[in-house]
């Protein structure tokens, strides 16, 4: 699949060239034919003889990025200076930065927010332990707790290489709800180490958000701190993804006019998003459902299906209720939903031409999809991707800053699939009736809307439950 130049690839480059010739007008064409984007083109000193030029390039890849930059040296009359990576730019020092919310202007201020005067509020909370809440950054805080054992598609990249994404996650936490999030990654990927480990941690905190731990041990890490802790516990990879995909399949239903107790879903992929995207649909009233993995079709007669108890053999024990075999192209063939949290271009455009009328194709896999978004739409009525450069993203930021503020302010102690079914009907909402089409299945992570209502839905669903 053809990638377009991103802003992800963007470099600036400080050029000197001559005031006279044609080095400026060649600095765009060399840009442009070499598959680049320029995006701003400064003059930043002038000369009788040289100017002083920086200009900022969006590339496909950092190999791209690099050949543009090969050949803007090489223009006539040209010196190549300074090349600044503008993403490395952003993370320079880190993303995110603690700061006092009362000024320590003098000796008085020093005594109330420190010692003597703290010594009252530690006595306060040590005889009333719920006033953590209401003394403390806890009724505010979410811990962002990852092994780094399956950060992006980048696979078992190990704790400080994950810091950039828990650091990302977090300021996401406070752009879009307010909340105080510390990214936490742990040089361990034993699960009762990791375990314990958030346990001893979890009293400073009112919220645990676990992120890229791998499949299956995510499954038993997840549900053991939901049985030991006070505190909601939400792996995003597997319920944020899980929300995003509901809300989005409600509103393309609507777009096709088919029911969600109709359809017939094949998912591709049965890790840890897969799994409780699949879980999720279920408890949404999906009856017809068919999961294949890398193997194939999931059923329960599948000779090399594990014991009871795994992910894999509850999908095999829970959905293909007309007992489909093969492969991922004969569970597709007259299907009305396909889902993808796999790999790269594991379905082809006559897969999807034997899929129902009004097919709808979620290809989540990122980078590449599993078919490309263009192919799919030559038949497909819907198609959706994990991609920000194709309509219909299925964005996690949608979900997880919402999910949490309205579990903060219900002071929840867990989170349900019911908390999690009202966050997908609310961001489903937020798409109007004079707003819904084939390319506007799901609001945009900048909508003002989003972020309310998925924690309105949330907050009122947890004080519904006592929960």
């Amino acid at each position: 699949m053809a990638t377009a130049p991103s802003v992800s690839y963007s470099m600036t480059v400080r050029l000197e060239v001559p005031v006279g010739g044609s080095a400026v007008s060649q600095i765009t064409t060399v840009v442009e034919s070499s598959g680049g984007h320029v995006t701003a083109l400064d003059v930043t000193a002038s000369g009788h003889e040289r100017l002083r030029i920086d200009v900022t390039v969006a590339a496909t890849s950092t190999d791209h990025a690099n050949e543009i930059v090969r050949k803007l040296g090489r223009i006539d009359g040209v010196t190549l200076g300074k090349v600044s990576d503008r993403t490395f730019l952003m993370h320079l020092g880190g993303k995110i930065e603690m700061s006092s919310k009362h000024p320590i202007r003098n000796r008085d201020d020093l005594s109330m927010v420190y010692t003597p005067g703290v010594a009252r509020v530690c006595t306060q909370i040590a005889e009333n332990p719920e006033d953590a809440r209401r003394l403390t950054i806890k009724r505010n805080s979410v811990a962002v707790v990852t092994d780094g054992s399956a950060v992006l598609g980048l696979g078992n990249i190990g704790p400080q290489a994950a810091l950039p994404v828990m650091e990302g996650k977090a300021a996401l936490f406070k752009r879009f709800a307010g909340i105080d999030a510390w990214p936490l990654c742990l040089d361990t990927q034993d699960t009762d180490a990791i375990v314990e480990i958030v346990k001893a941690i979890a009293p400073g905190f009112a919220g645990i958000n676990l992120e890229d731990i791998s499949a299956p041990r995510c499954f038993e890490i997840e549900a053991r701190l939901r049985e030991a802790l006070d505190i909601p516990v939400f792996h995003d990879d597997q319920h944020g993804t899980a929300i995003v995909v509901l809300a989005a399949l409600h509103n393309a239903l609507r777009v096709v006019g088919k029911s969600i107790g109709d359809v017939r879903v094949v998912m591709s992929g049965a890790g840890a998003a897969g799994t409780a995207i699949l879980k999720l649909l279920i408890a949404a009233g999906v009856k017809h459902s068919v999961v294949c993995d890398i193997n194939g079709v999931v059923h329960a007669d599948r000779d090399d299906l594990p014991a009871a108890g795994t992910a894999l053999r509850w999908i095999a024990d829970n959905t293909n209720p007309d007992g489909v075999t093969g492969t991922l192209k004969d569970a597709v063939a007259g299907a009305d939903v396909f889902i993808g949290v796999s790999a790269p271009n594991v379905l082809t455009a006559e897969d999807v031409a034997t899929m129902a009328d009004g097919a709808i194709v979620f290809a989540l896999a990122n980078p590449d999809p599993e078919i490309d978004p263009a192919v799919a739409r030559q038949t497909a009525a819907v198609v959706a991707t994990g991609r920000s450069d194709f309509p219909n993203q299925i964005n996690n930021v949608l979900v997880f800053p919402g999910v949490f503020r309205g579990l903060l302010d219900a002071q929840s102690h867990t989170v349900t699939d019911g908390m999690m079914l009202a966050a997908a009907r609310a961001l489903a909402d937020v798409v109007g009736e004079e707003e819904l089409n084939p390319n506007y299945i799901i609001p945009s992570v900048f909508n003002e809307k989003v972020s309310g209502a998925v924690a309105g839905a949330v907050r009122e669903a947890a004080r519904a439950a006592g929960a």
